[in-house]
């Protein structure tokens, strides 16, 4: 069961002089104090709880709050539901990489960007591999060659340490 983020104050934890409030049928019945909220919301058999805090005055609703507490979570549920996930997938090469191995390699990341995730392509040098870091360049630029039908460069490649990496995003 989600939790609701934050302590919500009901009934006698409103701890503010006046109130705004808003009937169980959504009707505004105006500003008052806080005694006659809570008497209101007793003659309605309901809670008077607390929906904008940072309001001027805050404003209380007059309803069930087991209620409006799964109401919430619902809300929050629903929310998470329509979120997109984003993955984040990894392809390593090396510089002196093999024709086939390459092409495994680009299909791979090609079926990734089907899939709706990003690639960060990652060319690891070794040893004196960095005195030729123009040859991992050139893969790198062969590899965007390969795969701009099926993504788009988002992060150019770039040099960090001994990592020369760029990102490809789905179109």
């Amino acid at each position: 069961m989600v939790a609701i983020k934050k302590f919500i104050p009901i009934n006698e934890r409103i701890r503010v002089p006046e109130v705004r409030v808003v009937g169980p049928e959504g009707n505004q019945l105006g500003v008052m104090a806080i005694q006659k909220a809570l008497e209101l919301a007793n003659q309605y058999e309901l809670d008077l709880v607390e929906v904008a805090s940072n309001a001027s005055p805050p404003v209380c609703r007059i309803v069930d709050y087991s209620k409006f507490k799964y109401d919430e979570e619902k809300k929050e549920r629903e929310a998470k539901k329509h979120q997109k996930q984003g993955k984040f997938k990894e392809i390593r090469l090396k510089p002196n990489i093999d024709e086939h191995d390459f092409e495994t390699k680009v299909k791979q990341a090609a079926t990734f960007l089907k899939k709706k995730d990003k690639v960060k392509v990652n060319l690891f040098f070794r040893g004196r591999q960095m005195e030729h870091i123009d040859l991992g360049r050139g893969v790198l630029e062969k590899f965007i060659k390969e795969i701009q039908n099926d993504g788009q460069v988002e992060k150019a490649p770039a040099m960090e340490g001994r990592i020369m990496s760029f990102v490809v995003a789905p179109k």
